[in-house]
């Protein structure tokens, strides 16, 4: 019996390339793997794989194409002697495969790198047989001597591992956290211990079984109740396989760790905004582990290059033309927010209150009581930034709100307008409950673009 090991066929696959050299040629079962141009039609250069013309005298093969529109072409007349080459006959000795089998099985494997992909192109074939021909006649060159010779593919296991030579106390225990702790809370519900979830997937599954129960053959209703308990099993099958889904879904793209999946996730903020890779993660379940970190990796790097471009063009507005006059603006606008928030400690300490001094001095509490103005916070870059319109994007600046919490805010009204048909100043406070001035900032903005509308008076 031919090995059936199913676990190495991409690599036995590359090690039978054919060879190129001229002895292979000389075999009569080994004609139809030559490597030249005989296999494309001379008129058209078609490829023919399966059956075509060949000229006897000219020497050249024609498609049935051609041949049946009577093409002529250099020397060829289409009056010349001809014979017909079919790929319709048995390849290998001891075999019942045709050639034209054999090549859809060559050309499957090199697709596919699977048997279940293969068994799809040869449907007249059960899996089991195609996997003894392929190790029979390719693996064992028992179809040819002069194929290569593939590795050795139980070179990496000559010694079997006996699981009693190891002792549990040489190697590290996983993790075993309590229900109540954080560490447990950070795995997902995951028992290393037991390799398991504490809570299934899809944990009811098992509830559908709860139906199947023992059938009298003397039933008159045998056969149907039979099939409804069947269709039952399949079903809690199907459930059983989502399940796995999930689990090997969790495994492969390392979505064990909370903590570590959030801060995975957290970088992407500022770049893909929550919104987007939100929708992006549903295809974890249909992309390779590998391509998926590409793909996000990919809109990262092109959310850099945004944010990049848009704080040179916020340069470019205050009329900076250069680099060096950007990274001199920059380093200024640093220093001055930094001696702004030291002034800003200074003045609230409580040594330098004038409630605490004997005697106040007037000036000192007429400049106390002027109202104090912040500085507009920078929202280039700010998750939800590229949403925004430049007024948007100069309100939120004076107004000291980010874009985020700006969109929510700008919701919440609009929602009460389309609800109640007009918004007062009063109702926007109690809606918001944020600082009375920023309230103010927003619900005049929203008035001037015509977002809402005040009460009828």
């Amino acid at each position: 019996m031919a090995n059936t090991n199913t676990d190495l066929i991409e690599e036995d696959a590359a090690d039978l390339q054919f060879p190129k050299d001229d002895d292979l040629s000389a075999s009569s079962s080994a004609n139809i793997f030559e490597t030249n141009d005989s296999t494309y039609c001379a008129n058209c250069f078609c490829e023919v794989r399966s059956k075509y013309i060949s000229c006897e005298q000219c020497k050249v093969p024609i498609c049935l194409s051609c041949f049946a529109n009577g093409a002529e072409f250099s020397n060829h007349k289409n009056d010349h002697d001809y014979r017909i080459f079919s790929t319709n006959f048995v390849l290998f000795e001891r075999s019942d495969w045709t050639a034209e089998e054999e090549l859809k099985l060559l050309d499957a494997i090199s697709n596919y790198g699977n048997w279940a992909g293969v068994a799809e192109e040869l449907p007249n074939r059960n899996l089991n047989d195609i996997i003894e021909h392929y190790d029979y006649f390719y693996l064992d060159r028992k179809g040819c001597d002069k194929f290569p010779k593939p590795k050795d593919r139980n070179a990496e296991y000559r010694e079997s591992v006996v699981p009693f030579r190891f002792n549990l106390e040489d190697t590290d225990e996983p993790p075993r956290y309590l229900s109540n702790t954080i560490g447990f809370q950070s795995l997902a519900g995951y028992n290393p211990a037991r390799s398991d979830f504490e809570n299934e997937f899809d944990k009811g599954a098992e509830d559908i079984l709860s139906n199947v129960e023992l059938i009298d053959h003397n039933d008159p209703q045998h056969e149907l109740l039979s099939k409804l308990q069947c269709s039952l099993v399949q079903s809690y099958n199907r459930r059983l396989s989502r399940r796995q889904k999930w689990k090997d879904l969790i495994r492969d793209h390392g979505l064990l760790l909370l903590r570590k999946t959030y801060s995975w996730l957290k970088r992407y903020d500022c770049t893909i905004h929550k919104n987007v890779y939100e929708r992006m993660l549903r295809f974890m379940q249909v992309s390779d582990p590998f391509k998926f970190d590409m793909l996000m990796e990919g809109l990262h790097r092109a959310g850099e290059l945004k944010l990049q471009i848009s704080r040179l063009i916020n340069l470019r507005k205050l009329g900076i033309t250069t680099l060096a006059g950007g990274r001199l603006y920059l380093k200024l606008n640093h220093l001055h927010e930094t001696n702004r928030k030291s002034l800003k400690a200074f003045r609230s300490n409580s040594s330098f209150n004038w409630k605490n001094v004997k005697e106040p001095n007037l000036n000192m509490i007429s400049k106390l009581n002027k109202r104090r103005t912040f500085m507009p916070i920078e929202v280039t870059g700010m998750p939800g930034y590229t949403k925004l319109s430049q007024k948007e994007i100069d309100l939120c600046s004076t107004a000291r709100l980010v874009p985020v919490s700006y969109f929510q805010l700008r919701d919440t009204l609009i929602a009460e307008y389309k609800r109640s048909g007009s918004v007062t100043l009063q109702t926007a406070r109690k809606l918001l409950k944020i600082d009375v001035n920023k309230t103010r900032k927003l619900y005049d903005f929203m008035l001037e673009e015509g977002y809402i509308n005040k009460p009828a008076t």
